[in-house]
């Protein structure tokens, strides 16, 4: 993906169902959103690794369409590598979706647009 702008070479992984984050080689240091350079120290030795997907629900906002669409939650997601990203929690009623919920990413398609999705892990909620 060399070619790519970083943000559309997420894109384009996330099309081929991979979570990846950027990393900085020399640290070791996550970065989100994809960047062309480290935001404080403008490092350029940034390369991309699969994400684990694991992460803990850091604020949640319940979204509540005109019926007779559902209710569903947008979540900020600390990611266990660090960066914290955006994407509805499903698998479980949104109501029940709470500030340190252990959960787990997945892509998948909302509209037809690839997207990080996140349910509870199951030691969490069994």
């Amino acid at each position: 993906m060399p070619d790519l702008t970083p943000e559309r070479s997420w894109l384009e992984a996330l099309e081929q169902g991979r979570f990846l984050l950027q990393r900085r080689a020399s640290t070791g240091a996550f970065i989100f959103p994809p960047r062309v350079a480290e935001p404080r120290t403008g490092a350029t030795d940034l390369e991309w690794v699969a994400a684990s997907g694991a992460g803990v629900v850091h604020a949640v906002t319940v979204i509540a369409p005109r019926p007779p669409a559902a209710p569903y939650t947008v979540a900020l997601i600390d990611l266990a590598e660090g960066p914290r990203v955006m994407g509805r929690v499903e698998g479980i009623a949104p109501d029940q979706v709470r500030i340190g919920l252990a959960v787990q990413a997945r892509v998948s398609r909302i509209d037809g647009v690839p997207a990080l999705l996140f349910t509870p892990r199951e030691a969490e909620h069994a």
